[in-house]
């Protein structure tokens, strides 16, 4: 009985322990995954929420639509009524009888706009263009995710690449501790600077973890923007070559091309019209209205006491049907209608403004990406010469001080001002590629 209690919980074990095997074996897989930028951005305006009530507001806006499209249509009604009456009631004697009586009606109407004073196809039009402003909206929050993901994806790619600089620092730090620590047995070299050694790599592993953190915090951030419940299983895909070459276009051009196309200003433009058309709208208050109605009818009664024709004669004999004309036309409201017209037009003007506002901020905006586009361009080339000449010096000391001719300081000094180097031509390379996408954002062409 022990034997077989001990086989079994052995076995268990051994299910336990493939099953954990196979659960990390999963998560490292994940954990592995990398993200192109394509793909965040993608991702991104699948599930982010700001996106989806955007196409929520599109959504209800065609709804608005169809609705001012049907509102030529029949309107109809049907009805019913069953009513009993009891006790004292006047006869055509002029005496009260007590008497019970039942009546039974039943009747269907129609009432269909002939004319409405141009309201309706206004109304329909003015919905269209709200749609149109709507869908120009959500292109424009789609257009705002797309920027957040890029800067935040290239962040990303800094804080990473910033972090495989650090590991190489420390290697070489810990490559020269090595080399140090057998001249120092050796006799070659004086103890204080295996000290100083020992002292820079751990400069360099403390400066690991900071740039560990900050690609941590990085991968938070896209991570959240991407709506995902945690970024332990995510990372960025560098890319191989980033080769930038710089020929934009003039402000002024690049302007030009953004007036024809970006979301935010057909979005306003589409305002303004919608804000004319009510205008029109308030206007056709002034003219008269015309409704088409018909209907029909039938009713049975019933008194205690009188013999009285059948249900079914009396809903044949009292059955009716009408129809005609209703006109209505306005004389005077207390000057609403007047006050109604002033107000769209004040929207109108308000539309324009906003309009007018929403230009000079896109000319703005193109203005400093261009100018940041062309700083940063000078930035980068000058930042290669100065990765050129810090790796240049860094490698003659580094001869100097294998032969002895040079101390640890300032072996350690070219080494931190390589790192440098190659951290700021990292920078200004990322920033450039950013202000030349922000560019092309603006010339219309996609981000990816």
């Amino acid at each position: 009985m022990t034997m077989n209690f001990q086989k079994t919980t052995k076995m268990k074990n051994n299910r336990l322990l493939l099953l954990f095997t196979f659960s990390f074996a999963t998560l490292s897989i994940v954990a592995n995954e990398e993200w192109t930028l394509r793909h965040c951005i993608d991702y991104a305006l699948e599930h982010n929420i700001t996106v989806k009530q955007y196409d929520n507001t599109r959504r209800s806006n065609e709804i608005d639509l169809n609705t001012s499209q049907h509102n030529r249509l029949p309107s109809i009604t049907a009805g019913t009524s069953q009513s009993f009456n009891f006790g004292r009631s006047l006869n055509a004697d002029n005496s009260y009888v007590s008497r019970n009586t039942t009546s039974s009606s039943g009747d269907i109407s129609m009432s269909v706009p002939v004319f409405s004073g141009f309201r309706l196809p206004k109304e329909t039009e003015n919905y269209r263009l709200n749609l149109q402003a709507s869908l120009e909206d959500l292109k424009k929050a789609k257009e705002d995710i797309c920027l957040q993901v890029t800067s935040a994806y290239l962040q990303a790619i800094y804080d990473k690449e910033a972090l495989k600089i650090a590991q190489e620092q420390i290697s070489l730090s810990s490559e020269q501790l090595s080399r140090l620590e057998k001249m120092v047995e050796a006799g070659k070299s004086a103890e204080s600077e295996l000290y100083e050694a020992r002292s820079q790599v751990a400069q360099d592993k403390m400066s690991a973890v900071k740039s560990e953190n900050a690609l941590r915090l990085s991968l938070l951030d896209l991570s959240q923007l991407l709506e995902l419940s945690t970024p332990d299983s995510f990372d960025v895909v560098t890319p191989q070559d980033i080769t930038i070459t710089l020929t934009p276009s003039s402000p002024e051009q690049i302007y030009f091309q953004a007036l024809a196309i970006k979301p935010v200003v057909q979005a306003q433009q589409l305002r303004v019209e919608a804000a004319q058309t009510a205008i029109e709208i308030a206007r056709s208050a002034y003219y008269p209205t015309l409704n088409f109605t018909a209907g029909m009818g039938t009713s049975y009664y019933k008194t205690s006491g009188y013999d009285e024709n059948s249900f079914s004669r009396q809903i044949k004999d009292n059955f009716s049907k009408s129809f005609g004309l209703s006109l209505s036309i306005p004389i005077f409201n207390g000057f609403q209608t007047r006050n109604s017209i002033r107000k769209a037009k004040i929207g109108v003007e308000n539309q324009q403004l906003q309009l007018e506002n929403i230009r000079k901020t896109l000319y703005k905006e193109i203005q400093q990406a261009y100018y940041n586009a062309i700083n940063s361009n000078a930035s980068y080339l000058s930042s290669i010469e100065a990765e050129k000449a810090a790796n240049a010096s860094f490698e003659l000391v580094s001869k100097k001080y294998e032969n002895g001719k040079a101390n640890a300081t300032e072996y350690n000094e070219t080494k931190t001002k390589r790192e440098q180097a190659e951290i700021n031509r990292l920078q200004s390379q990322l920033q450039l590629l950013f202000n030349k996408k922000i560019l092309s954002f603006y010339a219309g062409e996609e981000l990816k």
